[in-house]
């Protein structure tokens, strides 16, 4: 091992060169910095290209990426025949030249900072915690919290708590950990956003495939729990049916569900971790319930049917259908799809591809490879992307929403053109009239658009007026009769912290106290609900500009600074205050309305029933990352 812990390079030539055909060249040449000190490297004619998004190398031609080969085998080579020591680290200057070669723009100092701080070049990653080791041990002893929760973000407050020693309970209502991951087990069933960046920040793992399917994600969560020990920690097949606040002692009672018994818990403060995607929507629709036939939701997939030459009917054209359709069109008699609305749908190759060996080669040994892979994958699919989904009020053209929206209606337009071809029909049933952008872009490799043109698949956008014991009937009248039908219709995302019932301090459950418009300060906490914090609560949805994940250890970083505060101070409990709480969110409405999904003409379940998006965070991630760095004392009332 060298002095920052990568083991020296002992691969031969052949191997070498093997690696240096799947590199990505952008990442590649900014390892090259590191192995060799020279900056020029990054300031000269081959550079990516921003917004570039269809293009794994970001624009760089053919030509040059065989030039930045070459050069990288040279300084390889020499790297390793003298002893794979590394130069000393770059300096301010030259990671700020690295930073801008790879996002192709010249970016302010505050950002240059945020993106140092996610590369974690010297160890001290983006999400560093606050030090609990200065509160007293009486008050640590005495303080416990409760989780909801063991899907992604459940997992990751157990671990953090751990960290700081804080007694923790969580309680979940599945049998395992995982959450959606664990949930949602139909065909085809896999991440949107590439793995190397849906990861904990402290977790990474050398994924096998650029977007994993759900079987790979469960297994990566429940080896995060028995790699952190936390396992012993989480109480399983138990559901919170209500959390009431105890003024009076600084406590929530919680009381639970297992095996049709209820019992009550109590802890100092409880962080709900159960996300906006695990109650699955049914349509209302006349008729639902009396189809003859099997008949399920996406989410909750009944694997004893045998689909094979059966004749089914689809409804919905989300994330989840999108996914499962293509795989069982491959085995179902015929297919017929009814659609809502189309989604866009962004062209990546690579989507159901496994990660080849000579990409592993790079991410493992060469160093820094993998901290620019991860962070170009970062930039390329979530910041880069976010100025294409500003609102221009002077922009009139229809189905974008500015000048750079429209160029992405065009590069998403020609994508689905060159997948479908002349088929003008199928071209006016899939191409969205809203902007890219106002709903959530699906990922794929042309295999939807293949599916629709394939035999036996139909897709109608005629609305399903009513269900009938052997199919549907349309609004226009037309009868279609299936074997079995299927839901791909979404979740509840709208109904925050359903079906559990929340009473704060003011006595109000919370859902009463919202009135189907959920709120938060900073999407976690809210007032007359002291020690309550969301993780994924309203407003910290995204769009396009990034993986969740990212989101949840931000939020999780604020919370374990609230807890300090609140410890530290010697405090029982603390909530927002009214007038920080409404400011804040008078921001989050205004900043929305900016963007392509806040746009009047778009509906979509990121809004509620009067228009307001409830869902979706509107700005970068360098704000939310800056934003939820440590809590501002003054913004909360102490008891």
């Amino acid at each position: 091992m060298n002095e920052t812990g990568w083991p020296p390079i002992e691969a031969d030539d052949e191997t070498l060169k093997a690696a240096l055909a799947e590199a990505s060249i952008p990442a590649l040449m900014a390892a090259l910095v590191h192995i060799t000190g020279d900056r020029s490297i990054v300031e000269g004619e081959i550079r990516p290209q921003p917004n570039v998004l269809a293009d794994a190398q970001a624009g760089i031609t053919p030509a040059q990426q065989e030039e930045a080969r070459r050069l990288a085998f040279d300084q390889i080579v020499q790297f390793r025949d003298s002893g794979s020591r590394l130069p000393s680290g770059p300096d301010e200057a030259t990671i700020q030249s690295m930073i801008n070669f790879m996002t192709g723009l010249e970016l302010d100092s505050d950002y240059v900072g945020f993106l140092r701080s996610e590369l974690a070049l010297d160890g001290e990653g983006a999400f560093v915690l606050p030090d609990f080791s200065d509160v007293a041990p009486d008050r640590l002893a005495d303080f416990s919290v409760l989780v909801i929760g063991a899907g992604m973000s459940g997992i990751l407050a157990a671990i953090q708590l751990k960290k700081a020693g804080i007694a923790f309970t969580v309680v979940e209502k599945n049998a395992e950990v995982g959450g959606t991951w664990y949930e949602n087990t139909y065909p085809g069933c896999r991440v949107d956003s590439p793995n190397h960046t849906y990861s904990y920040s402290f977790a990474p793992r050398d994924w096998p495939q650029y977007f994993s399917s759900q079987p790979v994600l469960l297994d990566y969560f429940k080896s995060v729990v028995s790699e952190f020990g936390i396992r012993d920690q989480i109480e399983f097949n138990t559901e919170v049916i209500e959390a009431t606040y105890d003024e009076q002692q600084g406590k929530w009672h919680i009381t639970v569900q297992a095996d049709g018994k209820q019992r009550t818990l109590s802890a100092n403060a409880v962080i709900s971790a159960v996300g906006q995607l695990n109650r699955p929507r049914l349509p209302d629709i006349e008729g639902r319930d009396t189809f003859a036939g099997p008949s399920f939701h996406s989410g909750h997939w009944e694997h004893e049917h045998d689909l094979t030459d059966k004749k089914i009917i689809v409804i919905g054209t989300g994330a989840s259908a999108f996914q499962f359709v293509p795989v069982i069109a491959e085995v179902a008699r015929d297919i017929t799809v009814f659609q809502r609305t189309p989604p866009w749908v962004a062209q990546r190759p690579e989507y159901h591809d496994a990660i080849p060996e000579g990409k592993h080669w790079l991410l493992n040994h060469l160093p820094y490879y993998s901290a620019w892979y991860r962070f170009f994958t970062f930039w390329r699919t979530s910041e880069g992307m976010l100025p294409a989904a500003k609102r221009d009020r002077a922009w009139n053209e229809p189905g974008s929403v500015s000048r750079e929206n429209q160029v992405v209606r065009d590069m998403l337009t020609a994508g689905a053109k060159a997948v479908i071809g002349e088929d003008e029909a199928l071209l006016e049933l899939v191409i969205p009239d809203y902007p890219p952008a106002g709903k959530r872009m699906l990922i794929d490799n042309g295999t939807w658009y293949r599916t629709l043109r394939g035999p036996g698949v139909k897709i109608v956008a005629d609305p399903v007026a009513r269900i009938t014991p052997t199919g549907v009937v349309t609004a226009n009248g037309d009868r279609y009769d299936a074997d079995v039908l299927i839901y791909g219709t979404g979740f509840q995302a709208s109904n925050f912290l359903a079906p559990m019932r929340i009473v704060g301090r003011s006595g109000i459950e919370i859902h009463e106290h919202w009135r189907n418009d959920p709120r938060a300060y900073m999407g976690m906490t809210i007032p007359n609900y002291p020690n309550f914090f969301c993780l994924y609560g309203p407003n910290t949805n995204l769009v396009v500009n990034g993986s969740i994940i990212f989101f949840s250890e931000c939020e999780m970083r604020y919370i374990m600074g609230c807890l300090k505060t609140l410890l530290a101070g010697g405090h029982k409990a603390m909530e927002p205050r009214q007038e920080v709480h409404d400011a804040y969110n008078e921001r989050i409405d205004a900043g929305n309305l900016e963007r392509a999904w806040g746009s009047e003409d778009v509906n979509s379940w990121y809004k509620n029933e009067d228009g307001r998006v409830t869902q979706n965070w509107p700005f970068s991630l360098r704000e939310f990352w800056d934003q939820t760095r440590a809590p501002n004392p003054q913004d909360f009332e102490f008891s």
